[in-house]
């Protein structure tokens, strides 16, 4: 097996072309075939969120087009937040929605996963995804987690060390990732090498995550979408309604990154080539993302690397740190090393 991200391999594969994370591939990762072959029974946790019903509309559509069949949503535990009266709220009206589509109500984690072969974590908070993540993990069941995937880069990282201790498949991304055109720009298809990005998103706060983690995420998940990793530092300038973050990769490329609270809102951004300059959007829905979901539960191999989400949560920890700073460039290094240590704890 793979070493686990620990203080000592960070410090060791960290070179100069950013955060270095000895995440290889593990072989075994991979799903078993067999199973994989078979219609897969799926559960939900946390019913706070537009998300767990949306998924299950598409799913258990008994027209669903191909791409998405074969995962069925048959049970799902409505507890997500506690104490976010935003996502609390939601819970009774989603809970009764969602029957609508056949899914079974159960009263605990536990009992979720005997019914089950895969897993929506989709708790809005942030701060129970460690917890209900270890219970999945134990029970061998690959997961998709949705952002944000920990409400701390701490998390973040004990969530995947977790993960792969227990040689479970997982991932995690935003559906912006998704976004036709984002993936004809991260492809090559479009601008040629991606030379510099502007991306753009809501980013609206909340007390209890770290100020992007909450909704900045999506339009940050987008950003490294088409710039990719290898970021070392960042500033961030911030005002009442609006977000700034410039962040510098280590081949002297600059993304940036503006969130906002007033105004007109929406997702996108600009991508700088060699051979073209291109709009980022428009955001494509979530069907996009649950074909990758879909897909990553029948083989077991997870779209997005585990080093690029952990370094999406490190560029906003390290904006955080700007921001405390007085708008100070932050290294991601810095952030990443003190949350290893953390997690090591």
């Amino acid at each position: 097996m793979n070493k686990l991200i620990n203080r000592r391999n960070f410090i060791k594969t960290t070179t100069a072309s950013g955060v270095g994370l000895s995440l290889a591939a593990n072989p075994s990762f991979l799903y078993n075939k067999e199973k994989s072959q078979k219609a897969l029974k799926a559960g939900i946790i946390g019913l706070d969120t537009s998300h767990s019903v949306a998924f299950t509309k598409l799913l258990n559509d008994p027209n669903a087009e191909n791409d998405i069949a074969g995962v069925k949503v048959v049970a799902a535990y409505p507890q997500g937040s506690k104490d976010i009266e935003s996502s609390v709220s939601r819970i009774p009206g989603y809970t009764q929605e969602i029957q609508e589509y056949g899914v079974e109500i159960v009263n605990s984690i536990d009992a979720l996963l005997d019914k089950v072969d895969v897993i929506f974590l989709e708790t809005n908070d942030g701060r129970r995804h460690l917890e209900q993540a270890t219970a999945v993990f134990k029970a061998q069941k690959p997961v998709f987690i949705d952002k944000p995937i920990a409400a701390s880069l701490t998390d973040t990282i004990a969530i995947f060390n977790a993960a792969k201790a227990a040689n479970v498949p997982m991932f995690s991304a935003s559906s912006l990732r998704y976004a036709e055109n984002a993936q004809a720009i991260r492809n090559g298809n479009k601008i040629g090498k991606v030379l510099g990005a502007d991306a753009y998103s809501p980013a609206h706060l909340e007390e209890t995550h770290p100020d992007l983690y909450w909704y900045g995420v999506h339009g940050v998940e987008l950003l490294y979408t088409v710039m990719g990793t290898g970021c070392q530092q960042v500033a961030r300038t911030q005002t009442e309604n609006m977000d700034v973050v410039i962040g510098k990769w280590s081949d002297g490329r600059i993304g940036t990154f503006r969130g906002m609270r007033s105004g007109k809102l929406g997702y996108g951004g600009t991508a700088f080539g060699e051979e073209d300059i291109s709009p980022i959007g428009p955001y494509g829905g979530y069907r996009p993302l649950l074909v990758k979901i879909v897909e990553f539960f029948h083989n077991g191999k997870p779209p997005v690397e585990a080093e690029e989400t952990i370094e999406i949560f490190a560029f906003m920890e390290a904006a955080d740190e700007s921001k405390r700073q007085g708008g100070k460039e932050i290294s991601l290094e810095s952030v990443m090393k003190k949350a290893i240590t953390a997690s090591e704890g």
